[in-house]
């Protein structure tokens, strides 16, 4: 696959890429306003889910003072630390090792650390949750609508399978909470186990707190739940336009389903090598290898992943730029 790589007709696509370039970047502006607002929607519901006991809901998530700031977090302020931790996300290994501690570092004092906390944990088991029925969808779609040899179908079938076990894993967690089964999990990788063990061992009891809210959260507010991951769902629907539009640089004659399906397995590969920063490679051969399979030049797929990776750095630097105009603003005050 590699010696049919053409790197001039790569190059000269990005040279003319022009304005759908400027849309590509422009439509991930558009969807960091859903990413926005499933967080926003579960904050809210963090924020009205009352203790075990229900009595003692504001002395112990919430102190008088970061309850009258939390009727402060405008959804501009939350789009902004979205794109940063986004962005640190991309940048750090194992995606998630910036951008959480990020987001519930800036929240904190906004509605108190263990709701901060809860909101954001809930927020990133929604927003793995919808890749996982993604690509769940995406596979029963390409069954239906496309031809497939025995060997693809098998192929399918496991990817299926592996959806299922996730879909299965993130319900029990909604239902049981997740924070401290997944920090144990931790505890099993080498290098993650060094901080991750004493780590548990000394938060155990804000851990547990944390669980016993996602799973009440869970329990009495079901529709904010079905709402987050309408919107995140229907966020990877629309990214799908990102390959449209990379493809309309080399050709007229682009399908959405093309588009949807490219994107749909390109994410699934490389979200298995989530452990290298930038996903460097994984985002490549998820490209290479989807846009091939699908009928279309090897090259084809080079360029859509150079186009995408250029996207990604770009957001991913108005997202470090942010966090440092966000900074001096509070080093002035």
């Amino acid at each position: 696959m590699v010696t049919q790589l053409d790197f001039t007709e790569a190059w000269d696509g990005l040279r003319h890429a022009g304005y759908w370039f400027l849309a590509i970047v422009i439509l991930w502006a558009f969807l960091y306003l859903f990413n926005t607002a499933s967080w926003m929607l579960i904050i809210r519901s963090v924020q009205r889910v009352p203790n075990e006991d229900g009595a003692r809901m504001t002395s112990h998530f919430v102190t008088s003072s970061t309850s009258s700031s939390s009727s402060r977090i405008s959804f501009w302020w939350l789009y902004k630390v979205s794109v940063s931790g986004f962005a640190l996300n991309y940048a750090t290994p194992g995606g998630l090792m910036g951008g959480e501690p990020y987001r519930i570092m800036e929240l904190a004092p906004k509605i108190g650390t263990e709701r901060a906390s809860s909101s954001v944990i809930l927020y990133v088991m929604t927003h793995i949750f919808c890749h996982f029925c993604f690509w769940g969808i995406c596979i029963i779609l390409f069954l239906i609508t496309q031809p497939v040899t025995l060997f693809l179908r098998l192929l399918l079938g496991a990817a299926g399978l592996f959806c299922v076990l996730g879909i299965w894993f993130f319900l029990n967690g909604y239902r049981k909470g997740l924070a401290v089964r997944m920090l144990n999990v931790l505890r099993h990788f080498p290098y993650i186990r060094k901080w991750s063990m004493p780590f548990v061992e000394k938060h155990k009891e804000q851990l547990d707190t944390i669980d016993r809210q996602i799973a009440a959260l869970h329990r009495q507010s079901k529709s904010t739940f079905v709402a987050a991951v309408l919107l995140e769902v229907t966020c990877r629907f629309i990214s799908a336009f990102e390959v449209m539009f990379a493809l309309l640089v080399l050709t007229n004659h682009v399908s959405y389903l093309f588009c949807l399906f490219t994107i749909a397995f390109t994410t699934l590969f490389a979200n298995l090598l989530f452990f290298i920063p930038l996903q460097l490679g994984g985002r490549e051969g998820g490209f290479l290898m989807s846009i091939t399979q699908l009928g279309m030049s090897a090259s084809s797929g080079i360029f859509v992943a150079l186009l995408v990776r250029l996207r990604e750095l770009i957001w991913t630097g108005i997202g470090l730029l942010m966090i440092k105009f966000h900074r001096r603003q509070k080093e002035r005050k």
